[in-house]
């Protein structure tokens, strides 16, 4: 089998359904490919409409329970029951383009050494956009355009979840994604992605493909400042949980930081756009000192 389809899930049944549907609804030989849903300990009703799909599939859709909570441990399963020789991870509120598996599998076959491809991926707002968000801080929303052609990827320039594929084989050389880090349960925890691309690329080599896009609805209660700035208070202990730096020296760069961007945020206050960018990296700042912590305990 040529390529395997990965969507893991939580508790988000109301949007499942579309996203599987584009997944089988590829033009590509329906005999080369299938799609694995990881039902992520799901409390609801996930699996009835799992089940209902497979039936009208005929062996093309496969469910699996995943009782280890985190979308880390989803996905290690998601590679280890895969069949194909690639496996394509589509999120559960994503949609993809009919022509994804084509995409993606023609950028792998243009060279044995590209381990890992991304694609374009479009937002839905369903909130409509905030105007208050900054352009550099829509990536924490899995908005990617990177180029309006097939090329490499240099570091520390990396795909995102909802739209990236691997060759499976080098799996068989390096150990898949680390299960500390990643979302588990509606914690937002990350950069299980950035690290393990990083590992990939001392090996094999990352592309990205305009071609091989799909569309990420981003719903309404993430479109709010607090979710925002709780998704970069994550982010801030997620960097400090994969950082390597002396824990002193960080601890001191985040004290600084934090200081400059309270002092800011003093100045900008009625500035609505500048005054978030000033509270992003307070939070942000908060997560990173907390992993630190973190990681002495």
């Amino acid at each position: 089998m040529k390529a395997t389809i990965a969507i893991c899930t939580h508790n988000r049944a109301d949007e499942l359904e579309e996203a599987i549907r584009s997944a089988l609804d590829q033009d590509y030989n329906r005999n080369d490919f299938e799609v694995l849903v990881i039902d992520n300990r799901s409390t609801d009703a996930t699996p009835m409409i799992v089940s209902r799909l497979e039936k009208e599939t005929s062996g093309k859709l496969r469910y699996i329970y995943e009782e280890k909570l985190g979308l880390s441990a989803a996905r290690n399963r998601a590679i280890k029951e895969s069949k194909g020789e690639f496996i394509l991870f589509l999120d559960d509120d994503a949609i993809a383009c009919s022509n994804w598996i084509k995409s993606i599998l023609s950028v792998f076959e243009t060279d044995s050494q590209i381990g890992c491809v991304g694609g374009k991926i479009e937002p839905i707002w369903q909130g409509g956009e905030p105007t208050w968000i900054s352009d550099q801080h829509k990536s924490l929303y899995s908005i990617l355009d990177y180029s309006d052609q097939i090329t490499e990827m240099p570091h520390p320039k990396i795909p995102f979840g909802a739209n990236v594929a691997f060759r499976k084989n080098i799996f068989r050389e390096m150990t898949p994604f680390r299960e500390d880090l990643g979302r588990v349960g509606t914690n937002l925890l990350s950069n299980e992605e950035s690290e393990l691309i990083s590992r990939i690329r001392k090996q094999y080599k990352v592309f990205y493909t305009p071609h091989g896009f799909v569309k990420h609805k981003i719903a309404k209660d993430r479109s709010t400042k607090k979710w925002i700035l709780r998704r970069f208070y994550w982010q801030g202990i997620s960097y400090s949980t994969v950082s390597k730096n002396n824990a002193a020296v960080s601890m001191a760069k985040h004290i600084i930081k934090w200081l400059e961007a309270a002092v800011l945020l003093i100045f900008n206050f009625y500035n609505n756009k500048k005054a978030i960018n000033q509270l992003v990296k307070i939070c942000y700042r908060n997560g990173a000192i907390v992993g630190l912590f973190r990681q002495k305990g």
